[in-house]
């Protein structure tokens, strides 16, 4: 397939909305519930043991996407345009259901949820993965990775991944303090937000690939 990115490096504007949109998909706002209700059984060795296995378990997840995500499309012949529409359109649908404030079916269904609880760790499944470092965010830095082919980009969007790793970590430090001081409905509120702008970019993603797809269209 053919390559036409460009080698130079995006400006800091762009890295920036890469960031925010990681974000916006990974939430980890939004799955501090969730870790209070799976660690309730936990001491608090155990609950930082956990911790830090979701934060490891994140980083790791999305850096093998960065950096092995373009050996798939190769070895299924997938253009980046295509996979920019098919990604786009993940990430549309998950944004639908966080104006919903609701956790995304396309994350996590409700089989893989009761199934998750019955587990003694729920640090890399289902925290880490598909909740936070999901197929949406796994999309999100494949298609990040796409953008340029320099090795300073790629550096800059694996700091940007761990950055988003040490932001897991620390809400989820945090979770015990901002439950308490947080409300159901301040989380929904933040929730929604991100699904605003999760869905601009998402657009964004899908119209990117069309115009790629179809030339004529641009």
């Amino acid at each position: 397939m053919s390559d036409t990115r460009s080698t130079d490096m995006l400006d800091l504007a762009q890295y920036a909305k890469l960031l925010a949109g990681l974000l916006a998909i990974a939430n980890p706002l939004g799955v501090i519930p969730l870790f209070i209700s799976m660690t309730a059984n936990e001491n608090i060795e155990q609950r930082s043991t956990t911790i830090n296995m979701v934060a490891l378990g994140v980083g790791t997840i999305l850096l093998v996407a960065l950096f092995f995500g373009e050996l798939l499309f190769a070895f299924f012949g997938i253009t980046i345009d295509a996979f920019q529409v098919g990604g786009g359109i993940l990430i549309l649908l998950m944004a639908v259901s966080m104006l919903h404030a609701k956790t995304s079916s396309i994350q996590q269904t409700d089989e893989e949820a009761h199934e998750s609880i019955a587990k003694e760790s729920v640090a890399i499944v289902p925290l880490a993965t598909p909740l936070l470092a999901g197929p949406g965010a796994i999309s999100a830095v494949i298609l990040a990775a796409q953008t340029s082919t320099g090795v300073m980009h790629y550096m800059i969007v694996a700091g940007g991944v761990l950055l988003l790793a040490l932001l897991v970590w620390g809400a989820l430090r945090l979770s015990p303090w901002l439950a308490a001081r947080i409300s159901a409905t301040g989380i929904n509120i933040f929730t929604r937000i991100m699904g605003l702008i999760l869905m601009a970019i998402a657009v964004e993603f899908i119209a990117s690939g069309i115009k790629g797809l179809f030339p004529g269209l641009a």
